[in-house]
């Protein structure tokens, strides 16, 4: 059965390779993306029962579709041009804003985005926002959740789908799905690692600047997130990239993003 186990991983392993797009990094995807899309719209449904949405007629929602409109347009657009256009198959755009202080936004799969209100004062404008939105737009499109994911599953055995966790293991799995995804914890962007931090970094410099919108505000707007934790850093930053090494990673990618900003 060991053998039969380990076959079956290094098929899986072998058939999930891919690369994300614009930073080309490999990465093994366990899990089948259309479950997880199916996974998210359940989770994302029941967060807004208990967390409704903002009204469309508030200035911050109009604003907050504005942008998402446009990220989503050009991370499709993207995807579409440069062969990755299954990296947005069946994505159902949606954006949301609820009223909550907590320094927050997510996007899930198939491209339903929560935006809370406590993150607003330090985005400060459009562009800021951008920065945000595009940021968590790119954790989707790069499939990061699902990586987490698939590292909480693999720890169950070798060769256990999705399907069989769901029906034997139901609590654990919706639990392992939403901390990966960082849905209904505190801070969302907590999900993941420092290395898919400065990925959706690099991708969402990209989105925002195929908006119109300029990139180089988003090293200002991490300060000012640094700045928001006081003498210490932001919880948001605790599994982030240092404030200082994030700056420069964005600065030293900015000459590529520039390629794509037309104002």
């Amino acid at each position: 059965m060991k053998k039969t186990g380990v076959l079956l991983l290094v098929i899986a392993l072998a058939v999930a390779c891919a690369k994300v797009p614009i930073t080309g990094r490999s990465q093994m995807n366990l899990l089948p993306e259309s479950q997880l899309m199916g996974m998210s719209l359940t989770a994302y449904q029941d967060f807004l029962k208990e967390n409704p949405a903002m009204p469309a007629t508030d200035q911050r929602v109009q604003m907050v579709k504005r942008i998402g409109d446009k990220l989503a347009a050009a991370a499709t657009k993207y995807c579409n041009e440069n062969g990755a256009s299954d990296r947005v198959a069946g994505f159902q755009w949606e954006f949301n804003v609820v009223e909550d202080p907590t320094v927050n936004a997510w996007c899930m799969p198939g491209g339903k985005v929560v935006v809370y209100t406590g993150i607003l004062p330090i985005t400060q404008d459009e562009a800021g926002l951008a920065v945000v939105m595009g940021h968590e737009i790119a954790h989707a499109i790069a499939r990061h959740g699902n990586e987490r994911m698939s590292q909480g599953v693999a720890i169950q055995g070798a060769g256990i789908g999705l399907s069989v966790l769901l029906s034997e293991k139901p609590q654990w799995t919706q639990d392992l799905f939403l901390q990966s995804y960082g849905i209904g914890s505190q801070l969302g962007m907590l999900a993941y690692s420092r290395n898919h931090e400065s990925e959706a970094d690099k991708m969402g410099l990209i989105f925002m600047a195929m908006c119109g919108y300029d990139p180089r505000v988003a090293p200002k707007f991490w300060e000012r997130m640094s700045a928001n934790g006081g003498a210490a850093p932001p919880e948001l930053l605790s599994t982030h990239p240092s404030d200082a090494r994030r700056i420069a990673d964005l600065e030293a990618y900015m000459p590529k993003a520039l390629e794509h900003y037309k104002p």
